[in-house]
């Protein structure tokens, strides 16, 4: 980052907070103190009606605006609820550019809204389902996703195939993003299967926007490709009780499963999930052998009873 970009930035951040120490500033930009105090003394000079106050830190004056864009405290109030589920549900890529958005919509309140969006925020927390970060998967790819849906542009990617393990290079052609259970999907005209198709952002690896833009005549339209997902990812309902000893030894791979929550007894865990597929969680649940007892659905039951009973014609003797 420039100098002048900096100044820029650091008004900007000024302005997002009734008062903002040398050191905050110091740390988001990475520089020393000095730099911090140049920077400020430059921008007074510029005409900035910069204010200090002895061991608290720097504000702006009362009326000094960047430009003209107002909000009432409601929308204030539902930009903070947004930047809160903003945290969990996104990639660094959005993080970062969502940040430095609120900043400047923090500059333009009052001294007053300022009190009070920071009051929200420290009583507002979204629980999130934590995402298992995996070795080689960056998962930082939405904003490129974005600009290449806006410009029309073909992505290439490696895709991991969690059913075979394998990498794929695709060329795609990107028709939307979307999220749903618990995950960022991007639908997309695949050159490869010369279908539509769905990707797990999460899943993706060496992400790049070619020059090369597309037609989309020969693609679905984005209301049609979510029709088609509603159909075919009808969620069930799964509750099982789990030896707590056991418990810890699928920590990671439960949300894969479509893990939404747990109760914590004594000796067992009570996890509950939503799966797209009861024989896909059938397997899975064999695995854990007699730690696990199914509580619902029964089907679940039958579908687990029928694979040992394949299992026994398989090995008996």
């Amino acid at each position: 980052m420039n100098r002048i970009d900096r100044l820029t930035a650091i008004l900007v951040q000024l302005q997002s907070k009734k008062v903002v120490t040398a050191q905050e500033i110091a740390n988001r930009f990475e520089i020393s103190l000095r730099t911090v105090y140049r920077d400020v003394r430059a921008l007074e000079d510029a005409g900035v009606p910069i204010g200090a106050e002895a061991g608290k830190g720097y504000f702006i004056m009362e009326g000094y605006h960047l430009p003209p864009v107002m909000f009432t405290q409601q929308e204030a109030n539902a930009l903070v609820l947004g930047a809160k589920l903003i945290e969990g549900q996104t990639d660094v890529s959005i993080k970062k550019n969502f940040t430095e958005a609120m900043l400047k919509i923090k500059s333009v309140l009052k001294s007053s809204e300022k009190d009070e969006i920071e009051k929200l925020e420290s009583q507002i927390v979204v629980r999130h389902l934590p995402q298992v970060e995996k070795e080689g998967f960056p998962n930082n790819f939405l904003a490129t996703i974005q600009q290449a849906l806006i410009d029309k542009s073909v992505l290439r990617f490696r895709y991991y195939s969690s059913f075979s393990g394998d990498f794929t290079t695709r060329d795609i052609e990107p028709i939307g993003l979307v999220f749903y259970a618990g995950r960022w999907h991007l639908l997309a005209y695949c050159r490869l299967r010369q279908a539509p198709r769905d990707f797990r952002v999460d899943r993706l690896v060496k992400l790049e926007k070619l020059d090369e833009t597309y037609d989309t005549g020969h693609q679905p339209s984005f209301s049609q490709f979510l029709e088609e997902i509603a159909f075919s990812t009808d969620l069930q309902e799964v509750v099982i009780n789990i030896d707590k000893t056991v418990a810890r030894y699928i920590s990671e791979q439960k949300y894969s499963q479509g893990f939404v929550s747990e109760e914590v007894g004594e000796t067992h865990i009570k996890m509950k999930f939503l799966t797209p597929s009861l024989n896909y969680t059938s397997r899975w649940v064999l695995t854990l052998g007699d730690a696990v007892e199914i509580i619902s659905p029964a089907k679940l039951t039958a579908m687990v009873k029928e694979r040992i009973e394949e299992l026994q014609k398989c090995y008996s003797v």
